[in-house]
């Protein structure tokens, strides 16, 4: 029987035989994993891949990579043999990337579509693969669990986002025997963000004139972490990785501190925003008026939790823990999350324990629909997550299930055939759409394999 070792050993032993890594896509999450990846014992990179090579070539050397340690390849093969040599290839396709001799495949582009043929193929050519492209974990995660099961290897999260901390999270209070009232993340969100676009993002987010002017930034993806887009698709991953619910009217975005998280966290019946205990939920750092919180969490991630044992519950008190009025429930959380820099540790699962730091192993708990900024009229093109069209919200899988609800990673490029007003949930009923993309293909296919309703 072996000995258990801690994750950093047990990279460490892996020196004379690393762990071989294939990157796909080198923006700004891939640029922080190169900045760390170099730095772990017992791994190595083998392959970094991007639409445009000299952009790689350029973030791998920000992040503090010779420029010489890269050769551009044309193949799969070129690109095993470029780092047999001891060198790192960069390609231009994802695919090639999951083609390659590695052992795990990070996606991190960012794009839908394109991240789910590249984790596809990297599980049909046997890697194990980190996901890091959340949005396409909440429309198709389910069937690429099940097919990683199939193939033998594992999909997870990426450690750093907040997502699989949050499983952490959850993981750690239910390993104690401690229940779980609720679990989440906090954020800036104001109600009049909903109405944000493209154009207003970057001023809302408070970076200067000048900080604007030097470019650089992503309005849309911006856009999306402010109008509430990123927070229900990161909550749906949390909730179809850990079986937690989905609010009955959606996540509360309450302003609370830390040392508050447990008493505005709690159940409506104990003084709480809950309509029940055991749901994913966010909190904001600013009130309505725009005054900010004090000791806010907006960086951060939670767990709140209670026991059924007195003796424990008298404890939270005893050693500090912040609880509510009742003394019963009480809350454990991370300030802060460094994204891309963390990803070692969901390396290091896997290679290590072979377990996913997160997956979807709940199944089909939640989904984010999308909702109008304004009414909009028939022939309206939705520019998907973060544009000027729809906001993401979110919603129980039996409700996306009964009303047909567009996912909002499946948004882009939707045409409205009916006028619809503002703060209307998209339906299938409402859009005309191109069911022969990829995520499209695997979205029927998971509703199909889940027996749920879908149309053909």
């Amino acid at each position: 029987m072996g000995s258990p070792v801690n994750l950093a050993a047990g990279l460490a032993r892996r020196s004379d035989n690393p762990v071989r890594i294939g990157l796909i896509g080198a923006g700004k999450f891939g640029t922080m994993i190169l900045a760390q990846l170099r730095h772990e014992q017992g791994v190595k990179l083998c392959v970094v891949a991007d639409l445009d090579t000299g952009r790689a070539r350029e973030s791998a050397v920000r992040a503090g990579w010779a420029s010489d340690q890269f050769e551009l390849a044309a193949s799969a093969g070129a690109a095993n043999d470029i780092a047999r040599t001891g060198k790192v290839a960069i390609v231009d396709a994802g695919e090639i990337a999951a083609a390659c001799d590695v052992d795990i495949v990070i996606e991190a582009t960012g794009f839908a579509d394109a991240a789910a043929r590249h984790i596809w193929a990297a599980i049909e050519n046997g890697r194990h693969v980190i996901n890091v492209t959340v949005e396409v974990d909440v429309v198709v995660g389910p069937l690429l669990h099940a097919q990683a099961l199939k193939q033998g290897v594992i999909y997870s999260l990426a450690y750093g986002d907040q997502p699989a901390i949050i499983c952490e999270l959850v993981d750690w209070a239910r390993t104690n025997g401690f229940g779980i009232v609720a679990a989440g993340k906090g954020t800036k969100y104001l109600p009049e963000y909903k109405r944000s676009t493209p154009e207003t993002a970057l001023a809302l987010h408070e970076f200067t004139p000048e900080q604007i002017a030097k470019g650089g930034f992503n309005p849309k993806m911006f856009n999306s972490f402010l109008d509430g887009t990123k927070q229900s698709i990161e909550m749906v991953s949390v909730a179809n990785a850990t079986g937690l619910g989905i609010p009955a009217d959606g996540l509360s975005y309450a302003p609370a501190s830390v040392y508050e998280l447990a008493t505005v966290l709690r159940p409506r019946a104990m003084g709480g925003v809950l309509d029940r205990a055991g749901v994913v939920d966010v909190v904001t750092s600013h009130y309505a008026e725009g005054r900010e919180v004090p000791n806010n969490i907006r960086y951060g991630m939670f767990v709140v939790f209670t026991s059924e044992e007195p003796y424990t519950i008298r404890c939270f008190s005893e050693y500090g823990l912040a609880v509510d009025p009742s003394g019963q429930i009480a809350s454990m959380w991370r300030p802060f999350h460094l994204i891309g820099l963390e990803i070692g540790t969901s390396i290091a699962s896997i290679a290590v324990r072979g377990e996913p730091t997160g997956a979807p192993l709940a199944g089909f708990v939640g989904d984010v629909g999308c909702a109008t900024r304004q009414a909009m009229k028939a022939g309206a093109l939705i520019d998907g997550e973060g544009g000027y069209a729809v906001y993401g919200t979110i919603a129980p899988a039996e409700r996306s299930r009964r009303e047909k609800l567009v996912p909002m990673g499946l948004s882009q490029g939707c045409k409205l055939v009916r006028d619809v007003p503002a703060d209307h949930w998209i339906t299938e009923d409402d859009v005309a759409f191109d069911e022969s993309s990829f995520l499209w293909k695997l979205r029927r296919e998971q509703m199909r394999a889940l027996d749920l309703s879908v149309r053909v």
